[in-house]
């Protein structure tokens, strides 16, 4: 016996430009500090309830934010050790990569899950 599955739906455009906001909102950063965290965490209580794919998007883009933020902490801790110059560099440029990989898969409709990421808001 098979079931029929329903396809899962695209999510609508305003909703994947919303979506790819939480992500990219991290830039936010680049201007003021912690506004790599605040960004996404303002996009995402902003319109949250409009759509679940923003929804998800935005928790995703918040805790992968956490997470650099919690990196960079360390990085900065062990700069003491000379290690923390190099990783410093490593934790950025990849927080930066992933985070234009992230906006763009949800500009297509795409859920995209960060790789290394400490998920602490469900």
């Amino acid at each position: 016996m098979t079931e029929d599955l329903e396809p899962v739906s695209t999510p609508d455009k305003e909703a994947r430009q919303w979506a790819m906001f939480c992500h990219f909102a991290a830039f936010l950063g680049m201007i003021f500090p912690f506004g790599n965290l605040l960004g996404p965490l303002i996009v995402w209580q902003l319109k949250k309830e409009t759509s679940s794919f923003v929804d998800d998007q935005g928790k995703e883009a918040l805790n992968f934010q956490i997470t650099v933020a919690v990196a960079m902490l360390v990085c900065f801790l062990l700069m003491f050790v000379f290690i923390g110059i190099i990783l410093i560099w490593v934790v950025g440029i990849a927080a930066l990569v992933l985070t234009i990989i992230a906006g763009i898969k949800a500009n297509e409709g795409k859920a995209y899950r960060y790789p290394f990421c400490w998920r602490l808001v469900k």
